[in-house]
């Protein structure tokens, strides 16, 4: 059981660094001017608000990436497996945070026609990130 927990743990910090990655290369992709370019309002600003949000939700869907890797058997494809949990945080932002929480509609399309695909991408970063800090914090064993 201690195992368990430790890779609980492992999930949820891997989760917020790879929450990290992800706002960072928002963040940089806004500075870029990517999503302006494709018609998107999306340019955050980097400041401890919304890292920390960011960051602790990104802990939060880490937890659910515990449910992939978590079985003593299913332990391999670490980064492949936090790709695939990645769609979760996705689905829930563009279908509950978007239109229930925000003004900016089903899917987010009122921030612009191909705001669900930056989304998309910027949890692929996450998921992609959780997995390999996952894989390299939990080691060989």
């Amino acid at each position: 059981m201690p195992r368990t927990k430790a890779l609980i743990t492992v999930c949820f910090c891997a989760g917020m660094l790879g929450a990290l990655c992800s706002s960072l290369v928002a963040w940089q992709s806004g500075q870029m001017g990517f999503p302006a370019m494709a018609g998107v309002r999306m340019t955050p600003t980097l400041n401890s608000d919304w890292i920390y949000s960011r960051v602790v939700w990104g802990g939060l869907w880490g937890l659910t990436y515990f449910l992939a890797v978590g079985p003593l058997k299913s332990r391999q494809h670490w980064a492949r497996k936090g790709l695939w949990i990645s769609l979760l945080p996705t689905a829930f932002q563009l279908l509950f945070v978007y239109p229930y929480m925000t003004s900016y509609r089903w899917l987010g399309l009122e921030l612009g026609q191909l705001t669900p695909l930056f989304i998309f991408a910027y949890n692929l970063v996450w998921g992609l990130c959780t997995g390999v800090f996952c894989r390299l914090f939990w080691g060989r064993s």
